[in-house]
């Protein structure tokens, strides 16, 4: 049997608040789901990949919303940051019940649920195996949750960042209106910021391009989507320092 060699040693998980929900279910947080999304983290993780992730809080809470409704910002932003925490906590529970030793460790201090972000020793705990679970955003208003994937991935020194999504890839315009959208197979950051492709926010998108950290954008939803994108399969679209490799897929 041929073994699988993963390319990737160290990553950072990127995942949506939503997608810790049922497509179209009413309730903030979906343990079926959220047990679907730990079977593949352990999947990976037992091939020996080092895996932190970054969960967003938008299925429970929305800052930027709120403030754009009359909250205050800051107390908006602080409200998201612990909606983070409590999806880290379900992902780090159904782990745990799935022998994957994990650790929540917060950006805002709350020692009786969550370790503070300590540097070093998020780095042992990659090192010994364990799944590291970045929470409480950057633990300062006005940033995404992005930006904490970027800022962790940059700290960690992980090799790439995985942006899980709910489009396959990242296309030349919204595929959900335009019926002519096409599919980047990969993408160079210069070229997305000429071409003002969404992937991240800008000060997300600018820690990554000058730290040379890849991101590949990919469809959460489709089966052994996180494995192929550690073992180096074509899966949605890479965004790295080298040339794109143009156009390649046809929206349907």
């Amino acid at each position: 049997m041929q073994t699988e060699t993963p390319v990737y040693e160290r990553i950072v998980l990127k995942l949506s608040g939503e997608a810790m929900q049922e497509r179209g279910a009413r309730d903030n947080i979906s343990l079926t789901v959220v047990r679907g999304i730990a079977e593949r983290i352990k999947e990976v993780r037992d091939l020996g990949v080092q895996v932190a992730v970054v969960i967003g809080g938008g299925n429970i809470w929305r800052g930027l919303s709120a403030s754009h409704r009359g909250m205050d910002r800051t107390t908006a932003d602080y409200m998201g940051m612990l909606a983070t925490v409590i999806n880290a906590l379900a992902l780090r529970s159904t782990l745990d019940q799935m022998g994957v030793e994990t650790r929540v460790q917060s950006a805002i201090d709350m020692r009786n649920v969550a370790e503070p972000f300590i540097l070093g020793r998020a780095i042992r705990h990659l090192e010994l195996g364990r799944v590291v679970i970045f929470a409480a955003g950057t633990g300062n208003p006005y940033f995404s949750t992005d930006t904490t994937a970027a800022l962790r991935a940059s700290e960690i020194r992980a090799d790439v960042i995985l942006k899980a999504t709910k489009v396959e890839g990242v296309y030349d315009r919204d595929p959900n209106t335009h019926a002519d959208a096409r599919l980047y197979d990969r993408v160079s950051f210069t070229e997305a910021l000429t071409k003002r492709l969404q992937i991240m926010d800008s000060t997300a998108f600018s820690l990554c391009m000058d730290n040379k950290i890849p991101i590949v954008v990919f469809d959460m939803y489709k089966p052994g989507s996180i494995r192929d994108a550690v073992l180096g399969r074509k899966v949605g679209t890479l965004v790295c320092d080298e040339p794109s490799s143009d156009l390649k897929i046809q929206a349907t």
